[in-house]
């Protein structure tokens, strides 16, 4: 996942950071031009840093603020004395304001070496800067910008993304075409982007590096997404003196028939994630296996409802859905689970059965679905909700009263009561694995268990469960599979 480098503790929309930018203006009498000036040094140092032995660059640049910063950044390379190809591909006529400004600073110092059009050119240097589309940019990809992108792509050079790739929604970490810039580094300004750390934009940013231009705090009004960091892990170290029985008691409703692999995930997850006692709920088939693996969780076959009652009476929390199944059984378990006025995450096929009974969920259960399960909840396919992560965690935290959702896959997100609250940028690629999501269910359920509320129990297992994941793929080229991440996973007590 790309972790903005920086002091980086929350994210912003797009439509937040212009706010930022417009009341740094006017209500702090901060130039736009300096503004532009600051964007366009910070981005061509970070450029020399980057790829110091670098002797030309082509600044390819559209016609809003964005391209503003890519012809300072143009200037500035001409001063350093490397070679500059400057590409404007929007109609020069259409430049103002600071934009208009900074092409002037540019043009002073290329002459009239520039190029006006997106016919009859080719990259031409060692790095291409992308200052085409900004954070204002929305809708379809306009045909000429398109053709830029494309041989942006085609050029197999590296490169530097001014704000935002361009193709990439700054908002929601949509992709406004299927052929966005495929960047090497970022570099934002003004405040970190929300639409560069989850959804289809992780795969375009590469490294991201955030610069706040020197802004004021007070320019910040808005109270942005945060960025989820281990805030709580020290609450749950324990005194000298504690025993299992002050650590709660997790229930797992889990695993039909063929199906124990994820209870028992989520059972190890559990205990590693220091529930005091772990039970698990499962079909009869599976009871002799997760023993025989895992001697420390209290296993018990159950037909109907009646035979966990008990259980559920004894919980601190529960966790319902790993490996649950298509059938009635499962369904006849979750039900029980969702009336037994106990802490409660729901996940995998206990949503799917959400989804399809439209079954009512107990103020403050923490669901945990990835895109397609969320699709299902929201009557929706998961390619919508890949588009509109951040708007698609909101709507399902608002499937129940005081429901916490969790919208898995790069760039997690949490959202309660509507709001995103939110994000992780910890993770890799090697957690997109069969079983994966089953540890998390287990360690949201131990930390429920353990006393949390629902919200902080959401956010830090995540973040734990992502934690896990970079240290079990560190040093490693191979794919994880999920027992991986169980193993990495450490609380420091």
């Amino acid at each position: 996942m790309p972790q903005p480098t920086g002091n980086v503790s929350r994210v912003f929309t797009g439509s937040e950071t212009r706010a930022f930018d417009r009341r740094a203006i006017d209500e702090f009498a901060i130039p736009g031009i300096h503004l532009m000036h600051r964007a366009g040094r910070a981005a061509f140092e970070a450029l020399r840093a980057r790829w110091p032995d670098a002797r030309s660059i082509t600044v390819i640049c559209g016609s809003g603020n964005n391209a503003g910063d890519g012809y300072v950044i143009a200037g500035l390379a001409k001063d350093a004395g490397l070679e500059v190809q400057l590409v404007q591909v929007a109609d020069p006529d259409r430049l103002t304001g600071d934009a208009l400004e900074a092409s002037r600073f540019a043009a002073a110092r290329l002459g009239g070496d520039i190029t006006w059009t997106t016919d009859d050119w080719s990259v031409l240097g060692d790095v291409v800067v992308d200052s085409l589309l900004g954070t204002g940019a929305s809708g379809e990809v306009r045909e000429a910008y398109q053709a830029a992108i494309d041989r942006i792509n085609a050029a197999a050079r590296p490169v530097l993304a001014i704000d935002v790739p361009s193709g990439v929604d700054a908002d929601s970490g949509g992709l406004l075409t299927s052929r966005p810039v495929r960047a090497d580094l970022t570099v934002t300004f003004v405040a970190a982007k929300l639409g560069l750390v989850t959804g289809g934009a992780v795969d375009h940013v590469g490294e991201v590096r955030f610069d706040d231009l020197g802004l004021p705090e007070d320019v910040y009004d808005r109270p942005g997404v945060a960025v989820l960091n281990g805030d709580g892990l020290a609450a749950l170290a324990r005194r000298p003196d504690a025993h299992k029985g002050d650590f709660g008691r997790l229930l797992i409703v889990a695993g039909d028939a063929d199906m124990g692999g994820a209870a028992l995930l989520a059972g190890e997850a559990a205990l590693r994630a220091g529930a005091g006692l772990v039970n698990i709920a499962t079909h009869e088939a599976n009871r002799s296996a997760i023993l025989a693996r895992r001697p420390e969780l209290m296993v018990r076959a159950v037909r109907t409802p009646a035979d966990m009652a008990d259980l559920m009476a004894a919980a601190s929390a529960i966790a319902v859905g790993p490996g649950l199944g298509r059938r009635d059984w499962g369904r006849e378990l979750l039900g029980a689970a969702t009336s037994a006025g106990k802490p409660l995450v729901v996940d995998a096929d206990g949503l799917n059965a959400v989804a399809e009974t439209g079954m009512d969920l107990p103020g403050g259960t923490v669901i945990t679905p990835h895109p397609g399960e969320a699709g299902r909840l929201l009557g929706r396919d998961s390619t919508w909700v890949q588009a509109n992560r951040p708007r698609a965690a909101a709507m399902l935290s608002e499937i129940g009263a005081g429901v916490v959702a969790v919208l898995k896959g790069a760039g997690t997100l949490i959202a309660r009561n509507g709001t995103l609250e939110s994000v992780c940028v910890d993770g890799n690629p090697g957690m997109a694995t069969a079983g994966s999501g089953d540890v998390l269910t287990g360690i949201v359920g131990a930390l429920l268990a353990r006393g949390l509320e629902p919200v902080g129990a959401a956010g830090l297992g995540v973040w734990l469960h992502a934690r896990a994941g970079d240290e079990a793929r560190s040093g490693q080229a191979r794919s994880l599979i999920a027992s991986d991440l169980i193993d990495a996973l450490r609380l420091d007590e």
